[in-house]
């Protein structure tokens, strides 16, 4: 078990022996060729073809990304160039947090081509290192992009750390000052939103290990504390301690976990 309170990675509890992420991810790729043939040249496009691991996740992104007006490999170039690598560390424990909590991921393979929540994800730390970097029209370009396409809407001014899953990713609403600390998973239909037109830091905190069930609603800039859970369908409105689980509408208090649990790694919905 690893825990962490920043916005950096965590320590790696996973193992996958000796091999990479992204070496799984290759081999999964030659094998679903083998067994796929209609999927023989997408996949050498995007995986088995690729120099590096940074353009694997730039041509994946790209390729969704293309039916905007703008050239598939115009928008190759802006995604790689942005990949440094601390973003790529961020993308691996992705990939590593979705195979390891989503029942319906059986491979890394699935969850870099096919799952809408983590791309949507990693386009928005392409935008974020857009925004930091001094453009905020192309990152307000991209993420609106991704909302289009992926369904989350995400502002590119908001820091999201690693290990996250972003399950199913439509509906899901992040504002402009919310932070995402790491290992955290988020349900469908969560917003993280202010309270009304209020300026300055306005939008939640959400610390390490979180789970946030379907269509919570958490308002302001508020604290949800770590290892902490917010029951699906909830509304909060005020700081959360660490180490419970808030339900209800307005949220409240239901239960106070052991120390040792994580609920974004156990993925239980039970209040």
């Amino acid at each position: 078990m690893s825990k962490s309170t920043g916005l950096g990675l965590t320590e790696q509890p996973q193992t996958l022996g000796d091999a990479s992420v992204w070496t799984v991810i290759r081999a999964e790729a030659v094998e679903l060729a083998a067994r796929e043939p209609i999927l023989q040249q997408l996949l050498a496009a995007q995986v088995t073809d690729s120099a590096g691991n940074d353009e694997i996740i730039a041509r994946v992104l790209a390729a969704r990304l293309s039916v905007a007006q703008v050239e598939t490999g115009d928008l190759f170039d802006l995604i790689l160039s942005t990949l440094g690598g601390d973003i790529m560390r961020k993308v691996e424990a992705d990939l590593i947090a979705v195979r390891e909590r989503d029942p319906a991921c059986t491979t890394f393979l699935h969850a870099l081509l096919n799952l809408k929540g983590f791309h949507a994800l990693q386009t928005h730390r392409i935008a974020h290192a857009l925004w930091v970097s001094g453009r905020p029209e192309i990152a307000s370009w991209l993420a609106n992009l991704v909302s289009l396409v992926f369904g989350p809407d995400i502002h590119p001014a908001a820091r999201i750390g690693a290990s996250i899953m972003l399950d199913h990713g439509s509906g899901i609403v992040i504002g402009e000052t919310a932070v995402i600390e790491d290992e955290v998973s988020i349900l469908q239909n969560v917003t993280l939103g202010g309270t009304g037109k209020e300026t300055g830091d306005r939008h939640p905190k959400i610390r390490h290990g979180v789970m946030i069930g379907a269509g919570a609603k958490i308002l302001g800039n508020i604290e949800i504390g770590a290892f902490s859970k917010v029951a699906a369908g909830s509304v909060v409105l005020k700081s959360v301690p660490t180490h419970c689980t808030v339900a209800g509408v307005p949220a409240t208090l239901v239960r106070v976990h052991r120390a040792d649990e994580i609920p974004a790694e156990t993925m239980d919905q039970n209040i």
